[in-house]
């Protein structure tokens, strides 16, 4: 199994890419600590987890809180005495054009998207050094490379994690750290779902594989950016879009 006895930290992994990602990793041997900010969602998932024979446990966190994640850190280095991966995936939305976007909302995505990535990376990254490995799969976007309209916010996070991948791409990996980058396109989540057909249908219509992709698609990016597999790859951002920027 490519992640044999890992110690996986997924954030919002309660939901949509992030449970995708939990569960591929389960099957790939890793132990996990599913950390999100819905303790419902969250405990829902440590079962289907447990019940499938993996090691898992929660931990509720709201990223954009440094305490938060501190408390989350600390809490898996407690149960598991160490942190291999940490994928980096909460995030949400708050779509709106320029000329209407309200200030509150600019500052709410960036504080999650943004921020909450800054937060949880120098949080792991002060464990891993020490360990003298690990790595570091952040989310991006698809919009994060080429702009969208309506989400300047969600832009400019995404470019902001793209950015950043880089720069801890060459901070972190003299000391045996890789960090890179996921860019998923258009993905069929709990988010989607909620949009109209006709939506969807354009999506389709723009990615050259004629379908949107399953939060499964990006799961396994991030399980073989995970594995040793890629051990050659880093600082890298990783398309995973059904060629819709090729």
């Amino acid at each position: 199994m490519r992640l044999h006895d890992k110690v996986a930290l997924i954030t919002g992994a309660a939901s949509g890419i992030g449970k995708a990602t939990a569960h591929v990793f389960a099957r790939n041997g890793a132990r996990l600590v599913i950390a999100d900010f819905d303790e419902e969602l969250g405990m829902a998932t440590v079962e289907e987890l447990r019940k499938l024979g993996a090691e898992a446990a929660f931990v509720k966190v709201n990223v954009s809180n440094l305490y938060d994640v501190q408390q989350m850190v600390d809490a898996a280095v407690k149960r598991y005495s160490r942190i291999d991966v940490l994928v980096n995936n909460a995030g949400i939305v708050r779509d709106g054009l320029l000329t209407k976007l309200d200030p509150a909302e600019w500052d709410q995505v960036i504080a999650v998207n943004l921020t909450g990535v800054f937060y949880c990376t120098q949080a792991v990254a002060r464990v891993m050094v020490p360990q003298g490995n690990g790595v570091i799969l952040n989310a991006a976007s698809v919009v994060g490379l080429y702009g969208n309209i309506g989400q300047t916010n969600y832009v400019a996070t995404k470019s902001g994690v793209i950015g950043m991948t880089k720069t801890w791409a060459k901070e972190l990996g003299p000391k045996g750290i890789r960090v890179n980058a996921v860019a998923p396109g258009f993905i069929m989540t709990g988010m989607t779902e909620q949009m109209p057909e006709k939506v969807l249908d354009k999506m389709r219509e723009k990615t050259p594989l004629r379908r949107l992709g399953q939060p499964e698609d990006i799961a396994h990016a991030y399980l073989f950016l995970a594995s040793d597999e890629a051990s050659f790859i880093h600082g890298a951002v990783l398309s995973v879009d059904g060629g819709l920027t090729f």
